[in-house]
């Protein structure tokens, strides 16, 4: 491992324990019965320094560039470790799904909406001032497809669309309860994503791709060559 990134992730690792040595003598105040919201407040604004901190470091948003499918699937893989930086546990979409969606969305991001509007999961926006990009076979829709600054800012959107959305209700109630049980099934979170395309073998090609991309991310992150 390079030296200099060595000791970048070891000045991250005395951020992080700093950071939980501030957490918890926050409980020192009050007799050991802290006040939440100054509690929330310390968290929250060493979150925001923690963040400072990593990009000091090199840690920024990563760029999306590829040249084959396997590539694509790392690259996007790459965008959502780095959004899971901010994120907390219970409002992160797991890995494989997002990756398996934005294959099926793009083709391995080969689209048009991919490479002109940076738009890997074909989120529309009917916003007339927000950028968009108008589909070839429906021009006059009023709709377009959002047009974004990166393709790793699309990953984040889509993850705060499945956030936020009441579509996707069900699915975060599924997450948190299995989160919570401490036993992830996918594919029951994929069922409550078929909301998504109105595509109705969607929830099906999702499943197979997300089992697909778990097995090239895993073969990559034992340290075994990739084939395209």
């Amino acid at each position: 491992m390079d030296k200099r990134l060595k000791q970048k992730i070891l000045r991250w690792t005395y951020i992080t324990l700093g950071s939980i040595f501030v957490i918890l003598s926050s409980y020192g105040a009050g007799t050991f019965f802290p006040n939440p919201f100054v509690t929330d407040k310390i968290v929250k604004k060493k979150e925001i320094s923690l963040l400072q901190e990593w990009k000091s470091y090199g840690f920024f948003q990563p760029s999306i560039e590829y040249s084959n499918n396997t590539e694509f699937i790392l690259a996007v893989g790459k965008c959502i470790a780095f959004h899971n930086l901010q994120l907390d546990i219970e409002s992160r979409v797991h890995r494989d799904i997002i990756v398996a969606m934005a294959v099926l969305e793009t083709g391995y991001g080969k689209s048009r909406f991919a490479h002109e509007a940076n738009n890997l999961f074909g989120i529309r926006t009917w916003r007339k001032d927000e950028p968009s990009l108008k589909a070839k076979g429906n021009p006059d829709a009023p709709w377009g497809v959002k047009k974004y600054k990166t393709k790793c800012d699309s990953v984040l959107d889509m993850i705060q669309t499945i956030n936020r959305h009441s579509a996707y209700e069900d699915f975060r109630a599924e997450r948190k309860e299995q989160l919570d049980s401490g036993k992830i099934n996918l594919d029951k979170q994929i069922d409550l994503l078929a909301r998504w395309s109105t595509n109705p073998d969607y929830v099906k090609l999702v499943k197979a791709k997300a089992k697909k991309v778990d097995k090239i991310l895993l073969k990559h992150y034992n340290g075994n060559k990739l084939e395209n």
